[in-house]
Order: structure tokens, then C-alpha cells, then sequence
């Protein structure tokens, strides 16, 4: 086929509004329904963004023009959806985390090679400027051999700001799982695959208060552990300390340095597609920024990374091996903090190949 690869919305939530904005600067593709199991919130959404058509998932799904569900549903649903659509021959991409075992994930990444369809998994931050400079200068020696990593990511926790958080708290989700995929998907584009890890799991208490929208003032369980410290090494032989954490005061978010032979190199926020890459070199008594090149387009970049992969018969980034890798290495910290010993990592993914030089997401069109 030829011209702007057809794509359907499954899953009308929050971050369905990131993307649909996106997506709407990208001449590659073009989205041609929205779909929810609550029909007024597809119907809204559709209409808010001028898409064709708003419709229940399956209907979305079977449509003839779509050719790639993007999967925004909450993480319980994503195996259960993704299957169903690549058994209708559709190429998926999933929001993160993957799926929320390694069973169903396995069963998807399989499937998906069975049928002959492309599988990606969010994030898909790695594909942005800042992420993209840092695996760049990585790989070009400007720290000299990578050696370690430090990740932080500490708040108070989302029931402060999002009207709907139980899903936050419950299996499938937590600092760990709704964070982690961001971090770790960096890491593993600047090391490679994780191997082993070690953790240790607090949940600093059983019940959490809504603090906006009209449901302010309810209040629902907190299941899995709300802070998480682990300690991971790669395949290469790097190790990282990464914190995730919904029980701190004190917000720090976005922290990623990586420490090599002859420098220390701070990583620019992976829950974003740009930022300031910085250097400090032995003896340096101030951090050198380095220049950042790349998109900053946004979420989404993934996608149409896939849709030009799916047009030109290629291999794309953002796959369902490397968001199967970042799961297994999340279960595996889970396991770890619950056993209190290390926890061999059986998975292994390719490195997501750079993007060439000048790709630029509004220039991208088929036919």
C-alpha cells in the first residue's frame, strides 16, 4: 500500500490526547478511528480532533482502512487487545508497559511473528533529540567506556493530580511499572540488555486519598510496593542504581547520569524527547553542555517510525522484543525485592539503531 499508513486509537484516556495532537503533524499517517469501551468518551475524543470515525475497540480493529492499532488501553487490557488485533492482521503498538506478565508478552511477540505484522511498544522517548545525542556521543567514546548509571525518580505520587489513579496503585502498575519503562528503555538503548538484578520493595501505606476532579476525597487501596530500589547489571558488564519512588516529598524526576572512564555524562529526562546533554570530564569543575540534535516531535514517534518500516520493509526501533526485555527486567526487580535475592534476567533484545542524521517527522510521506 501506498500514502499515510491508516491508524486507529484504542483507548480514549489521557495520554490518547498526546498522541491524537501528535500524530495530526505527521503527513506519514492518519488516523481514522478512536475507539473505547465507553462510545461517548471515543465520540468526544474523535471529535475533538476531526477523526472520521468513533466506534467501539473491535469495530476499530476490523475497520479496512486501519493498518495499526496504537493500544492505549489501561495495562491490564494491552495483551488482550493487541492479540485480538494482530490476529485480525493489524500491526500494533502498545502504550508501555508492555503487557504485565512475561506469559501474555511472550504469546504477543510470538504471535505477531507468526502473522507477519510489525509489534512496538511505547516509549518511544529514545527516538527524541536528547535521548538520541546521548546514545550518540555513547557510542562515539566521548566518556570513554560506560561504567555505571544513576536514575532517580522520587514524587508524592500521582492521586495528587490525576482524577482516576487506582490504576496507578494496583498490579501492572506502580512507580516501577509506570515509570520504569522510561528509564530502563534508556538504559538498555545506551548498555544494552539487563542480566541480573537486585531490589528491594516499601509501600509506605495501604490507602491512598483522590486529591482532584469530582472524585476528590475517595479513598481506594495501594497493592503493590510504592518505592523500589534496584540495583541492575548488563550483559556488557554496566551496572545502574535506579530509585522509583510515589512516597517522596520531594519531587525529582527525569535524573539520569552515566559514568564512564573519562567523563560523567547527565542524561536529559526520559519521560521526554528533548533536553540538555551535559558532559564533566576529569578535572572539569563545571558540566559542558554538548549540542543536542533530533526531533523533539513528541509521542508518536514510534509509530511513525513503524509506518515508514511498514512502507519500506524494514526493521523499525521501538519494538516488541525491547518492550518485552524492559517488562521481564521490571517482573525480575518485583521478584527480587519480594525474595530478597538477585534474579537472572532470561530475555534479551536488540539495540534500537539510531535514527539518521536530519529524520524529521514532517517531511515523512509515502506515495
Amino acid at each position: 500500500m501506498t500514502g499515510p499508513l491508516g491508524v486507529a486509537i484504542v483507548g480514549c484516556g489521557n495520554i490518547s490526547h498526546q498522541y491524537l495532537g501528535n500524530l495530526a503533524s505527521f503527513p506519514g499517517v492518519r488516523v481514522v478511528a478512536c475507539a473505547d469501551l465507553d462510545r461517548a468518551r471515543a465520540e468526544e475524543v474523535a471529535a475533538r480532533y476531526g477523526v472520521p470515525m468513533a466506534a467501539a475497540p473491535e469495530e476499530a480493529i476490523s475497520h479496512p482502512d486501519v493498518e495499526l492499532v496504537i493500544n492505549l488501553t489501561v495495562p491490564s487490557a494491552h495483551a488482550e487487545v493487541a492479540l485480538a488485533a494482530v490476529l485480525a492482521g493489524r500491526h500494533v503498538y502498545n502504550e508501555k508497559p508492555f503487557t504485565v506478565d512475561r506469559e501474555s508478552g511472550a504469546e504477543l511477540v510470538e504471535a505477531a511473528a507468526s502473522a507477519g505484522v510489525l509489534l512496538g511498544s511505547a516509549p518511544d522517548t529514545f527516538l527524541g533529540a536528547g535521548l538520541q545525542t546521548a546514545a550518540r556521543l555513547v557510542a562515539e567514546g566521548a566518556i570513554g567506556t560506560p561504567l555505571t548509571a544513576l536514575t532517580l525518580f522520587q514524587s508524592p505520587g500521582p492521586e495528587s493530580w490525576h482524577p482516576s489513579p487506582e490504576f496507578f496503585f494496583q498490579p501492572g502498575a506502580g512507580p516501577l511499572f509506570d515509570m520504569g519503562p522510561y528509564y530502563l528503555t534508556a538504559l538498555v538503548t545506551l548498555f544494552g540488555p539487563a542480566e541480573r538484578v537486585a531490589a528491594v520493595g516499601r509501600r509506605a501505606r495501604d490507602e491512598r486519598v483522590i486529591g482532584s476532579g469530582p472524585r476528590a476525597g475517595t479513598r481506594f487501596p495501594a497493592v503493590v510496593p510504592t518505592h523500589t530500589t534496584a540495583l541492575l547489571e548488563f550483559a556488557a558488564g554496566q551496572a545502574a542504581t535506579m530509585i522509583f519512588s510515589f512516597d517522596s516529598p520531594l519531587r525529582r524526576a527525569g535524573f539520569i547520569e552515566i559514568t564512564g572512564t573519562e567523563a560523567t555524562m547527565r542524561v536529559p529526562d526520559p519521560n521526554t524527547f528533548g533536553g540538555e546533554v551535559r558532559l564533566r570530564r576529569t578535572g572539569d569543575e563545571e558540566w559542558v553542555p554538548a549540542p543536542t540534535t533530533g526531533t523533539e516531535a513528541g509521542r508518536g514517534l514510534g509509530v511513525l517510525d513503524m509506518a515508514q518500516a511498514i512502507r519500506e520493509g524494514r526493521a523499525h526501533r521501538a519494538t516488541g522484543e525491547l518492550g518485552l526485555h524492559v517488562l521481564d527486567t521490571m517482573i525480575a526487580v518485583a521478584e527480587s525485592a519480594e525474595r530478597a535475592e538477585f534474579v537472572k534476567i532470561a530475555s534479551t533484545c536488540p539495540v534500537p539503531a539510531p535514527l539518521p542524521e536530519g529524520w524529521d517527522p514532517a517531511e515523512i510521506r509515502f506515495g
